[in-house]
């Protein structure tokens, strides 16, 4: 019976799932013509995604728990 109800499960969401878009011949895609463009900011990127590291650091509270007992919420 399990193996029936995760079939229908594998069925429901292979049909609910979206259907490949098609592609045409003279109208490239989206990641195409972001990939085609020659700006480069990778760079302001990933300097901007390494600020957001160092920042979410500074949200990590001291805690004096010796690891013995629970940490107070």
């Amino acid at each position: 019976m399990r193996t029936l109800r995760t079939a229908a499960f594998m069925v429901a969401a292979a049909l609910a799932s979206a259907p490949a878009t098609p592609v045409f011949a003279d109208q490239p895609s989206l990641t195409q013509e972001r990939e085609s463009s020659k700006q480069d900011n990778d760079l302001v990127w990933n300097i901007l995604g390494a600020l957001g590291v160092f920042g979410l650091f500074g949200l990590q509270r001291q805690s004096d728990n010796d690891g013995y007992t629970d940490d107070p919420i």
